[in-house]
């Protein structure tokens, strides 16, 4: 920090060799081939121009130097030359930089910095151009009907896909920087007259507290930093990559935070029930919403109950009626059922991992061989029930139905923990992990907020909306839990 204070210190300096060699020395001009560099002299004065070669159009460099060029021929008064220059920067922001440490800041983010000879300031001239992929949809938020564009790696399209959708003059987009060497653009959005200050406030200093080197992990980063969980596997946070999604979270109260290079934005503050809703929902009728939204909850509890209950069940078939007597393992094979459920859930992510890292074209054929030659074998050989098969599945089905893939690894952690504490303690270990279970995830906060809110503590009105996909025209009111300074999301009718 104290080195970032002193190069703040250096101002421009009116000698246009002294800014010449700081750069040399400072950034490798000359060394570095991506560092682009050029020098013109107008009214026989000095100017110098620099550039990062990636993340500039090489056709606006190129039109810029011939503007400026051209002053030769038109221009005469040489003391006037940084009007001249300024008011021929026909760019849609041209400011001025007066410390070395900015210019090279706002050249390293993709803009133009331009030196005079015998003036204190640089121009920095913003024509960046970012490379990247154009707006899809994203693979893990996919909807049968609604928009199909998706947030991207470039910060400038993704605070627009937002602002796209929320017109409103009190939108805010500050920017932020993190990281002594990356300098990564981070972007606080949130609504003014919605959002609680507190909570702004409370995540900027957050991130402006942040000390490290640089954000190559981009926002997974900042979700640590912010959060500080240590080793709870619980995501604090809501990552999407909808536009539409982060909007009405914007509408509710909530700040986004938005990172250079990363296609996700984070939502905060969020509880678990954020991490249990899908945009697919609002994009059908509230009874079909509503019916999704229960066959998924069905899906998550399946994904962490199903198998260890399934296996205090076979450990203990007393506790079944007999009209479901029929539960259980019709043959005993060569393993313990607690083991062969944990080398299934094993398996199954050895194939998840394969199919991340296989070739698309390779990976629906490595997932026949594995469901249609390995399951068998497994089988015949008796190294696996049929019904361990069977129940594993449907555990993994529920996995893939959670919407936060976050929030599916963790609850396949509790899962394993499940099955085993069952495996070693039957009911009574069951029913233990249940209650630390439960209460693991109510003593949790993200940002002072309650992880199980509105269950724990309980909010009537607000648990009805998150079991019943409300219309919209009754949901005129924002949730309590994030303190928005305007509550009413529909303006009151005047009865008179």
């Amino acid at each position: 920090m104290k080195k970032k204070e002193h190069d703040q210190k250096i101002h421009v300096s009116p000698n246009i060799k002294e800014t010449e060699k700081y750069m040399e020395k400072r950034l490798g001009i000359g060394v570095s081939f991506d560092l682009g560099f050029r020098e013109v002299v107008l009214l026989k004065r000095k100017v110098q121009v620099y550039y990062v070669t990636g993340l500039c159009d090489s056709i606006i460099i190129q039109d810029l130097l011939k503007e400026l060029v051209n002053l030769n021929d038109h221009e005469s008064n040489s003391k006037k030359l940084p009007e001249i220059i300024e008011n021929r920067l026909l760019h849609q922001q041209v400011e001025k930089a007066k410390t070395m440490d900015e210019s090279i800041d706002q050249m390293l983010s993709g803009l133009i910095v331009l030196f005079v000879d015998g003036e204190k300031y640089a121009f920095i001239i913003d024509v960046r151009n970012y490379p990247g992929r154009t707006p899809e949809e994203p693979d893990t938020e996919r909807v049968v009907r609604g928009s199909r564009d998706g947030y991207t790696e470039n910060i400038i399209e993704n605070t627009a896909l937002t602002r796209r959708r929320i017109r409103d003059p009190r939108l805010r987009n500050e920017m932020l920087k993190v990281g002594e060497r990356s300098k990564t653009d981070v972007c606080l959005s949130y609504i003014d007259d919605v959002a609680d200050e507190g909570l702004i406030n409370l995540i900027k200093d957050r991130v402006e507290q942040i000390e490290i080197d640089g954000l190559s992990m981009a926002d997974k980063t900042i979700d640590e930093f912010i959060i500080n969980r240590k080793w709870i596997p619980f995501p604090l946070v809501r990552y999407t990559e909808r536009p539409d999604v982060a909007a009405n979270h914007l509408l509710e109260g909530h700040v986004l935070i938005t990172v250079d290079t990363s296609p996700s934005v984070i939502i905060l503050p969020t509880t678990l029930f954020h991490h249990l809703q899908h945009a697919e929902e609002y994009r059908q009728t509230p009874a079909i919403g509503t019916f999704i939204r229960w066959i998924r909850f069905l899906a998550v509890f399946a994904s962490m109950y199903l198998l260890p209950l399934w296996l205090l069940f076979v450990m203990e078939p007393n506790l079944l009626p007999k009209e479901l007597a029929f539960i259980g393992p019709n043959e005993d094979g060569n393993i313990s059922i607690p083991i062969q459920i944990i080398m299934a859930i094993v398996g199954i992510e050895f194939l998840r991992m394969a199919a991340i890292h296989t070739p698309t074209p390779l990976s629906t054929s490595m997932g026949l061989i594995a469901a249609v030659l390995i399951g068998q074998i497994a089988i015949d050989v008796g190294m696996f029930s049929p019904e361990v098969i069977l129940y594993v599945s449907i555990s993994a089905v529920g996995t893939y139905v959670t919407p936060s893939y976050e929030l599916s690894v963790s609850n396949k952690i509790v899962n394993i923990l499940f099955v085993i504490i069952t495996g070693l303690y039957g009911l009574y270990g069951f029913i233990g992990m249940f209650l630390v279970h439960l209460l693991g995830l109510a003593s949790l906060k993200s940002l002072r907020t309650p992880y199980l809110w509105p269950f724990i503590p309980f909010n009537p009105r607000a648990m009805l909306h998150t079991l019943v996909r409300i219309p919209m025209p009754f949901t005129n009111s924002r949730p309590s839990i994030v303190h928005p300074k305007n509550n009413y999301r529909q303006p009151e009718k005047n009865n008179n």
